[in-house]
């Protein structure tokens, strides 16, 4: 059985974790077969927006420390460098919009997974942990990145070092995460969005990544610059041509992503 699965339908390409009897907790080949999905992805012109979900009734509960026999042996250098890191600098770097749907509980690893896509959305259901300081490891996989920047230090240093428990509802009244939905209506609802995505100009929506993930490090002043060579870019485009005429005469818009 596939660790994940790709099916690629109108410009999204849905990557579902698919370990549901671990609760998509991830082993090495789970890491490595995301990271070929991922690549996959990023150089097919069809896909247009990523959509990552996991099957079953969880997201991603991190780790498998399952996987290494003493868990106290697990060589956590290795699985850092080789598994984790290089799938956050894909979900930053390609220039894609990517939606985690966030259908169960996302706990340590799973949850800064998440965090570190565009778009995060969650059913009722879910939650998010920080469980790292449960069993005295740090939060990794960008958490210690993300989290302070959309909720706050002070409130991210409480999350981390209490690993408390996170309902959807509160991810969203803390701004960690985007939108929530009903159980009933989670994939319908999250799908739309995917699938919003992918019908509209994605050059221009990936230079705005770009800028953002810039941001971080940037002054007003490089940001300045910055938004205006992109924007230089994003005014060459064939989507913002199609834009521009599909508004003065008075159509809807049929953006190709070019």
């Amino acid at each position: 059985m596939s660790t994940v699965l790709l099916h690629i339908e109108n410009g999204v390409a849905y990557i579902t974790l698919n370990r549901p009897e671990k609760y998509n907790s991830f082993n090495r080949d789970m890491a490595l077969a995301l990271q070929a999905h991922l690549d996959a992805c990023e150089k097919d012109d069809n896909v247009r927006c990523i959509y990552l979900s996991g099957s079953g009734k969880g997201f991603c509960a991190g780790q498998d420390l399952a996987e290494a026999s003493d868990p106290s042996n697990i060589d956590f250098e290795k699985v850092v460098r080789e598994h984790y890191n290089p799938v956050i600098m894909r979900f930053r770097n390609i220039e894609k919009p990517i939606v985690a749907a966030v259908n169960g509980v996302a706990a340590g690893a799973g949850a800064n997974i998440a965090l570190a896509c565009d778009v995060v959305v969650a059913n009722k259901s879910a939650t998010f942990i920080q469980a790292f300081s449960k069993i005295g490891l740090v939060p990794d996989s960008g958490g210690t990145y993300f989290l302070p920047r959309l909720v706050g230090m002070q409130r991210a240093t409480a999350l981390m070092m209490l690993a408390d428990k996170v309902s959807a509802d509160e991810a969203v009244n803390m701004g960690m995460i985007y939108k929530v939905f009903s159980d009933e209506e989670f994939e319908k609802e999250s799908k739309q969005i995917a699938l919003n995505l992918a019908q509209m100009p994605t050059v221009g929506l990936g230079l705005t990544k770009r800028a953002l993930n810039q941001s971080f490090s940037n002054t007003l002043h490089q940001q300045l610059e910055l938004e205006k060579e992109l924007q230089v870019k994003a005014g060459h485009t064939e989507d913002f041509a199609e834009g521009v005429s599909s508004f003065l005469q008075k159509r809807k818009p049929e953006f190709k992503g070019k």
